[in-house]
Protein backbone atom coordinates (compact mmCIF):
# COMPACT_ATOMS: atom_id res chain seq x y z
CA UNK A 1 0.00 0.00 0.00
CA UNK A 2 1.46 3.45 -0.85
CA UNK A 3 0.14 6.52 0.51
CA UNK A 4 1.33 9.93 -0.63
CA UNK A 5 0.58 12.67 2.33
CA UNK A 6 0.58 15.81 0.88
CA UNK A 7 1.79 19.30 2.94
CA UNK A 8 3.43 17.93 5.93
CA UNK A 9 5.70 20.63 5.22
CA UNK A 10 4.66 24.30 3.89
CA UNK A 11 6.61 25.67 0.74
CA UNK A 12 8.06 28.34 3.89
CA UNK A 13 9.40 25.08 5.96
CA UNK A 14 11.20 23.57 2.92
CA UNK A 15 12.81 26.48 1.66
CA UNK A 16 14.41 27.15 5.25
CA UNK A 17 15.19 23.45 5.16
CA UNK A 18 17.17 23.79 1.86
CA UNK A 19 18.86 26.77 2.99
CA UNK A 20 20.28 25.13 5.85
CA UNK A 21 21.49 22.35 4.38
CA UNK A 22 23.08 24.28 1.30
CA UNK A 23 25.51 24.94 4.04
CA UNK A 24 26.34 21.89 5.06
CA UNK A 25 28.95 19.35 4.48
CA UNK A 26 27.87 15.71 2.84
CA UNK A 27 29.06 12.99 2.94
CA UNK A 28 29.16 9.75 1.34
CA UNK A 29 25.58 7.97 1.24
CA UNK A 30 26.78 4.88 1.47
CA UNK A 31 27.67 5.04 5.23
CA UNK A 32 24.13 4.10 6.92
CA UNK A 33 23.58 1.37 3.78
CA UNK A 34 23.50 -2.57 4.08
CA UNK A 35 25.97 -4.43 2.88
CA UNK A 36 23.38 -5.09 -0.24
CA UNK A 37 22.49 -1.36 -0.61
CA UNK A 38 25.77 0.21 -0.52
CA UNK A 39 26.45 -1.84 -3.74
CA UNK A 40 23.90 -0.04 -5.89
CA UNK A 41 23.75 2.98 -3.63
CA UNK A 42 25.37 6.46 -5.25
CA UNK A 43 24.46 9.69 -3.45
CA UNK A 44 25.06 12.20 -0.76
CA UNK A 45 23.75 12.66 2.92
CA UNK A 46 23.82 14.76 5.70
CA UNK A 47 26.02 13.41 8.53
CA UNK A 48 23.45 11.33 10.68
CA UNK A 49 24.60 12.54 13.89
CA UNK A 50 24.97 15.64 12.95
CA UNK A 51 23.31 18.84 14.82
CA UNK A 52 21.16 19.95 11.29
CA UNK A 53 19.91 16.43 10.60
CA UNK A 54 18.40 16.03 14.24
CA UNK A 55 17.24 19.85 14.33
CA UNK A 56 15.66 19.26 10.82
CA UNK A 57 14.17 15.67 11.39
CA UNK A 58 12.35 17.15 14.92
CA UNK A 59 10.93 19.46 12.81
CA UNK A 60 9.82 16.58 10.37
CA UNK A 61 8.36 14.42 13.40
CA UNK A 62 6.25 17.36 15.00
CA UNK A 63 4.45 18.02 11.68
CA UNK A 64 3.81 14.43 11.15
CA UNK A 65 2.38 14.01 14.81
CA UNK A 66 -0.11 16.45 14.28
CA UNK A 67 -0.90 15.06 10.33
CA UNK A 68 -3.99 13.10 10.42
CA UNK A 69 -3.81 10.99 7.20
CA UNK A 70 -0.05 10.19 8.04
CA UNK A 71 -1.45 8.74 11.43
CA UNK A 72 -4.17 7.27 9.88
CA UNK A 73 -2.10 5.56 7.72
CA UNK A 74 0.88 4.57 9.74
CA UNK A 75 -0.69 4.02 13.26
CA UNK A 76 3.09 4.67 14.18
CA UNK A 77 5.06 3.56 17.12
CA UNK A 78 8.53 4.46 16.55
CA UNK A 79 9.83 7.13 14.25
CA UNK A 80 13.38 6.57 13.22
CA UNK A 81 15.34 9.91 13.36
CA UNK A 82 15.09 11.56 9.59
CA UNK A 83 17.86 11.02 7.44
CA UNK A 84 18.58 13.66 4.54
CA UNK A 85 19.95 13.36 0.91
CA UNK A 86 20.58 14.77 -2.41
CA UNK A 87 21.47 13.28 -5.84
CA UNK A 88 23.37 15.29 -8.28
CA UNK A 89 23.10 14.93 -11.83
CA UNK A 90 26.45 15.96 -12.20
CA UNK A 91 27.59 13.03 -10.08
CA UNK A 92 25.41 10.63 -11.89
CA UNK A 93 23.89 9.71 -9.19
CA UNK A 94 21.30 6.86 -8.31
CA UNK A 95 20.04 4.36 -6.22
CA UNK A 96 19.77 0.88 -7.67
CA UNK A 97 17.40 -1.66 -6.22
CA UNK A 98 17.25 -2.79 -3.02
CA UNK A 99 15.25 -3.70 -0.19
CA UNK A 100 15.29 -1.79 3.35
CA UNK A 101 17.59 -3.32 6.59
CA UNK A 102 14.58 -5.50 8.63
CA UNK A 103 15.75 -3.55 11.94
CA UNK A 104 17.26 -0.34 12.37
CA UNK A 105 18.89 1.31 15.47
CA UNK A 106 19.93 4.98 16.26
CA UNK A 107 23.28 5.08 17.78
CA UNK A 108 22.42 8.81 19.48
CA UNK A 109 19.30 7.59 21.33
CA UNK A 110 19.46 3.28 21.07
CA UNK A 111 16.32 2.98 19.60
CA UNK A 112 16.09 -0.11 17.77
CA UNK A 113 12.84 -0.50 15.47
CA UNK A 114 11.56 -2.87 13.19
CA UNK A 115 11.40 -1.32 9.71
CA UNK A 116 7.06 -1.57 8.82
CA UNK A 117 6.92 1.38 6.52
CA UNK A 118 9.44 3.69 4.57
CA UNK A 119 9.30 7.38 3.92
CA UNK A 120 10.35 10.08 1.44
CA UNK A 121 9.57 13.38 2.56
CA UNK A 122 10.49 15.45 -0.97
CA UNK A 123 12.65 19.05 -0.71
CA UNK A 124 12.51 19.34 -4.17
CA UNK A 125 10.21 20.08 -6.54
CA UNK A 126 9.85 18.24 -9.47
CA UNK A 127 10.68 20.88 -12.04
CA UNK A 128 13.97 21.23 -10.18
CA UNK A 129 15.51 17.87 -11.83
CA UNK A 130 14.83 15.11 -14.26
CA UNK A 131 14.96 11.42 -13.72
CA UNK A 132 15.05 10.99 -9.71
CA UNK A 133 11.60 8.67 -9.54
CA UNK A 134 10.88 6.64 -6.15
CA UNK A 135 10.09 3.00 -8.30
CA UNK A 136 8.37 0.83 -5.78
CA UNK A 137 7.59 -2.44 -6.28
CA UNK A 138 4.54 -4.25 -5.12
CA UNK A 139 2.05 -6.99 -5.75
CA UNK A 140 0.73 -5.01 -8.74
CA UNK A 141 3.81 -3.57 -10.53
CA UNK A 142 6.34 -0.68 -10.66
CA UNK A 143 4.96 2.77 -9.53
CA UNK A 144 6.99 6.03 -10.10
CA UNK A 145 7.04 8.75 -7.43
CA UNK A 146 7.84 12.43 -7.90
CA UNK A 147 5.73 14.78 -5.66
CA UNK A 148 5.73 18.25 -5.11
CA UNK A 149 7.93 19.63 -2.47
CA UNK A 150 6.44 19.05 1.36
CA UNK A 151 4.58 16.33 0.26
CA UNK A 152 5.45 12.49 1.21
CA UNK A 153 5.11 8.98 0.28
CA UNK A 154 4.55 5.60 2.39
CA UNK A 155 5.70 2.79 1.15
CA UNK A 156 6.36 -0.72 2.77
CA UNK A 157 9.88 -1.16 3.74
CA UNK A 158 9.91 -5.00 3.01
CA UNK A 159 9.34 -3.96 -0.72
CA UNK A 160 11.90 -4.15 -3.34
CA UNK A 161 12.74 -0.14 -4.78
CA UNK A 162 14.78 2.36 -6.30
CA UNK A 163 15.61 5.62 -7.10
CA UNK A 164 16.21 6.20 -10.89
CA UNK A 165 19.47 8.22 -12.31
CA UNK A 166 19.27 12.01 -11.93
CA UNK A 167 19.99 13.64 -15.30
CA UNK A 168 19.40 16.97 -14.64
CA UNK A 169 19.66 19.38 -11.30
CA UNK A 170 19.59 18.39 -8.35
CA UNK A 171 17.05 16.16 -6.04
CA UNK A 172 16.85 17.10 -2.06
CA UNK A 173 14.90 14.78 0.41
CA UNK A 174 13.91 13.46 3.81
CA UNK A 175 14.25 9.52 4.27
CA UNK A 176 13.86 7.15 7.18
CA UNK A 177 11.31 4.68 8.50
CA UNK A 178 9.15 3.91 11.18
CA UNK A 179 7.60 1.18 13.31
CA UNK A 180 3.50 0.58 13.41
CA UNK A 181 1.51 -0.44 16.19
CA UNK A 182 0.05 -2.17 13.61
CA UNK A 183 2.25 -4.86 12.53
CA UNK A 184 0.12 -6.22 9.92
CA UNK A 185 0.21 -4.59 6.73
CA UNK A 186 -3.50 -5.87 5.44
CA UNK A 187 -4.85 -4.95 9.28
CA UNK A 188 -3.24 -1.54 8.69
CA UNK A 189 -4.88 -0.89 5.05
CA UNK A 190 -8.04 -2.35 6.68
CA UNK A 191 -7.85 0.43 9.42
CA UNK A 192 -7.29 2.97 7.23
CA UNK A 193 -10.11 2.81 5.00
CA UNK A 194 -12.31 2.57 7.85
CA UNK A 195 -11.24 5.69 9.54
CA UNK A 196 -11.20 7.57 5.95
CA UNK A 197 -14.61 6.42 5.47
CA UNK A 198 -15.77 7.87 9.19
CA UNK A 199 -13.86 11.01 8.42
CA UNK A 200 -15.85 11.27 5.28
CA UNK A 201 -19.23 10.56 7.52
CA UNK A 202 -18.14 13.37 9.56
CA UNK A 203 -18.00 15.86 7.05
CA UNK A 204 -21.64 14.73 5.78
CA UNK A 205 -23.69 13.68 8.96
CA UNK A 206 -21.35 15.63 12.12
CA UNK A 207 -19.04 13.83 13.98
CA UNK A 208 -22.11 13.16 16.98
CA UNK A 209 -24.39 11.09 14.66
CA UNK A 210 -25.39 7.71 16.19
CA UNK A 211 -23.72 5.93 13.30
CA UNK A 212 -20.76 7.47 12.99
CA UNK A 213 -20.44 7.45 17.00
CA UNK A 214 -20.58 3.26 16.05
CA UNK A 215 -17.90 3.03 13.48
CA UNK A 216 -16.02 5.06 15.72
CA UNK A 217 -16.11 2.71 18.06
CA UNK A 218 -15.50 -0.43 15.46
CA UNK A 219 -12.62 1.32 14.82
CA UNK A 220 -10.74 2.05 17.65
CA UNK A 221 -11.40 -1.44 19.24
CA UNK A 222 -9.70 -2.72 16.11
CA UNK A 223 -6.85 -0.88 16.34
CA UNK A 224 -7.50 -1.91 20.27
CA UNK A 225 -7.58 -5.88 18.86
CA UNK A 226 -4.27 -5.63 16.33
CA UNK A 227 -1.98 -3.05 17.92
CA UNK A 228 1.30 -4.31 19.70
CA UNK A 229 2.92 -1.25 22.10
Amino acid sequence: MLICVADVLSKSDVADFRRIMDGCVWEDGRSTAGAQSALVKSNEQLPPDGEVSRQLGNRIISALSANPRFISAAVPLHIFPPLFNRYAAADGHRFGIHVDNAVRGDRLTGLRIRTDLSATLFLSEPEEYDGGELVVEDFYGSHEIKLSAGDMVLYPASGLHMVTPVTRGMRVASFFWLQSMVRDVHARSLIFDLDTAIQALVERIGRDDPQTVKLTGVYHNLIRYCAEV
